[in-house]
């Protein structure tokens, strides 16, 4: 095992661009990164108030919603309230100073919260309920059904429950991150007068929210596993009275810290790391409307917070409680319709896939086309007689993984195989320490990752000796070695047997894994290094172009876009005459349509479905396009604090699906596209016809197309093989 030492990455390089001078724009030309965050999560709100997506779906972005929003109190708030506490309040590119900035999200994040309850409570739940699955209050329980809740209480509820006691001897607990809690009063038995007393119950994590109370006539009917606890809270407190409960939430600062020093073990610091986050600083607090504000002003003294940190909810917390319903069967056909990934090459066993690949570059386009044949390749690798080694980077990899099977197994066959597992994958760390581990004892060769840089490009190398030569094989991608996003994520990937880039993969592993310094690369562009640089020249060309007279145009597909100096140099590309065309799905902080600024680019994003994830570049170059796919955004981590890649498609069938077949589909969008403007809203595409083209729809339908055609392939074969031959002898 290696946990980098100090790299071969040329860190220091200076960016190979073309000396140009600087320009300087003012700060209103461009947006906030966590207001454009917000924005991000109001368009994917938008889909769950579109009646237009089945009802299931509408309760999964509603409660993707909050699912972003506690990662953004845990990473991004809690950056910026750390920054005010070391006394930093310095102003952003866009103009705005640290304090500015959290108010502003504190007025979004409160119209958030009015717009999703509104929705859940006006629309969503009695959708639900129409279709014979109900949310139950204690006081409607019948004496049956309490009977039963009384005795899932008694069982399995009550062995579980810690009251906590808070008052001078027993300092308020530390409650855990994102825990929903219940604050309780009391008054000792018999005396109506005398101190009250205050207590905190922690509710299971381990236990599921919803109780299922009955299902009569075709009806389920549920109860919250908070309401039962505060119907028995009086077990707990023998000899008080319980005058009241309210439940909050708390999120605390999740961010991990990693102090590297080149004598520890990254997995032992990370591993401390993780054990300190659910200890981090607290954040937010979400309490119901009920709860009187005396109560919300001792959890606010006690959690050390501000007024402005709190966060009132009217109705049941949190939302994804509701997850539950998403598996009931009584809403079984109230989803997106399936689609079997397809598959685009024909072979009958694994590794053949090696013949194909040696024949011509593959691109795959997750998860349209299915990612059965990455693992497959690897899985072929690890028993191929002829495979001598597999390198690969392993960023997120998910509970269940054919990947990391086929590396112990291919590890067992006496292979050299060697796994780069990035621990600091953002709260994947655990899963990737258990992988890390589980294949050291299996022989793998495991490497932790380079000292203050995460590596986050997805490469797969595989050795190969075929007839006394050695070929080697690339695997390279814009999404992750995880098969469950690889359902979930739009990607692109491409193998190749390219030697260039194959020896520039090489140098990549050596210099990851060991302290080889970087050449210069032949055609891959790699973060620290060049990629930036890359970047930055294909904008300066079309520039220089369209200064020329000729055509010139960009066009790019990411999930932000942040970097300053990209987006300078873009604003200048616009001001010469560049047509570019952007698709960010997700934080923008370049501002479009700025006369005599940014008038020639246009921003869209793109939430549907499924995320979102691949990144693209196209150059027009005169009419010759060049083309590059990447692991990273186009934000300042990525260029400076990850090891990312951008490689080259130069097949011409390839570059014309990616332009023609991918990216002018998702330009086409006219149904889940939004176009940003300038003053930083999103606004919905009107499309008054009936023929609203929706790009991943067209991507399914295409898939299921070709899922169809192969099916009544087999069918003619089989039909075929049933007809009995002629006798010729007649």
């Amino acid at each position: 095992m290696a946990c980098g030492g100090p790299t071969g990455l040329n860190m220091s390089a200076p960016l190979n661009s073309d000396k140009l001078k600087k320009v300087s724009f003012s700060p209103e030309h461009y947006l906030n990164r966590e207001l454009s965050w917000l924005k991000f999560n109001e368009r994917v709100l938008e889909e769950a108030y579109d009646p237009a997506n089945p009802l299931l779906e509408r309760l999964r972005f509603l409660l993707i919603t909050e699912s972003n929003l506690d990662e953004f109190f845990m990473v991004r708030v809690a950056g910026l309230k750390q920054k005010l506490y070391n006394e930093i309040d310095a102003e952003n590119a866009d103009g705005m100073q640290v304090h500015e900035v959290l108010k502003k999200i504190n007025a979004a994040v409160a119209d958030y919260y009015a717009r999703a309850v509104t929705l859940l409570s006006d629309t969503l739940l009695p959708a639900i309920a129409e279709r014979g699955v109900g949310m139950l209050e204690t006081k409607e329980l019948s004496a049956q059904e309490m009977g039963e809740v009384r005795r899932y209480f008694d069982n399995e509820i009550f062995p579980i429950l810690t009251p906590l006691a808070v008052d001078m001897g027993h300092p308020f607990p530390r409650l855990a991150n994102r825990s929903l809690n219940l604050a309780v009063t009391l008054k000792r038995k018999g005396k109506n007068e005398g101190p009250g007393y205050f207590a905190v119950v922690q509710i299971p994590a381990l236990l599921p929210r919803l109780f299922l109370v009955s299902e009569k006539g075709g009806k389920r009917r549920y109860l919250y596993l908070e309401d039962i606890i505060r119907l028995f809270l009086h077990r707990l407190f023998k000899g008080f009275d319980v005058e009241s409960a309210h439940a909050f939430r708390l999120t605390r600062d999740s961010d991990l810290v990693i102090e590297e020093d080149e004598g520890e073990s990254l997995m032992k610091v990370v591993q401390l790391e993780l054990r300190r986050r659910e200890k981090g600083a607290a954040v937010r607090i979400e309490v119901r409307d009920t709860m009187p504000g005396e109560i919300v002003a001792r959890l606010v003294a006690a959690l050390d917070l501000e007024p402005d940190d709190v966060y009132t909810i009217h109705g049941q917390l949190p939302l994804h409680g509701l997850r539950g319903l998403l598996d009931d069967p009584n809403l079984a056909g109230e989803g997106f319709k399936s689609f079997m990934p397809a598959l685009p090459l024909k072979y009958e066993k694994p590794e053949e896939l090696f013949a194909i690949i040696r024949r011509e570059d593959v691109l795959l386009h997750h998860p349209f086309n299915s990612f059965t044949v990455v693992e497959d390749l690897i899985s072929a690798a690890s028993e191929d007689a002829t495979v001598l080694g597999i390198k690969i980077t392993l960023y997120r990899t998910g509970q269940k993984s054919r990947i990391v099977d086929a590396l112990i197994r291919a590890a067992r066959n006496g292979k050299q195989v060697t796994a780069l597992v990035e621990l600091r994958a953002r709260f994947d760390e655990e899963t990737n320490i258990q992988w890390a581990k589980r294949m050291e004892e299996e022989g793998v060769h495991v490497v932790y990752g380079l000292i203050g840089y995460k590596t986050h490009c997805k490469v797969a190398l595989i050795v190969r000796k075929e007839a006394n030569k050695i070929v080697r094989y690339v695997h390279m991608s814009t999404g992750n070695y995880n098969s469950a996003t690889a359902r979930l994520y739009t990607d692109l990937s491409l193998m190749t047997v390219d030697k260039e880039i194959a020896q520039d993969a090489t140098h990549l592993f050596n210099s990851i894994t060991g302290y080889s310094k970087l050449p210069a690369m032949q055609k891959l562009a790699t973060s620290p290094g060049n990629l930036k640089s890359l970047v930055l020249k294909l904008i300066r060309r079309e520039s220089e172009n369209a200064r020329a007279g000729k055509k010139a145009r960009l066009m790019a597909k990411m999930n932000s876009l942040v970097d300053r100096e990209v987006i300078d140099e873009l604003y200048l590309a616009s001001q010469a005459g560049v047509q570019i065309d952007l698709i960010v799905r997700g934080i923008c902080c370049l501002r479009p349509g700025i006369p005599g600024v940014s008038e020639n680019i246009g921003v869209r994003s793109i939430v549907g479905r499924l995320l979102e994830h691949s990144r693209i570049l196209v150059a027009h170059n005169q009419g010759d396009p060049q083309v590059y796919l990447m692991s990273a955004d186009w934000m300042p981590r990525n260029f400076i604090r990850r090891v990312e890649i951008a490689f080259p498609i130069e097949n011409k069938s390839i570059k014309d699906k990616i332009i023609k077949n991918i990216l002018q589909v998702y330009f086409d969008d006219t149904a889940s596209a939004r176009i940003l403007q300038p003053d930083g809203s999103y606004v919905r595409i009107k499309n008054d016809k009936d023929d609203s083209k929706n790009a991943q729809r067209i991507f399914i339908d295409e898939c299921r197309q070709v899922q169809e055609a192969m099916q009544s392939k087999e069918k003619i074969k089989k039909h075929l093989r049933k007809i009995k031959p002629l006798d010729s002898s007649r």
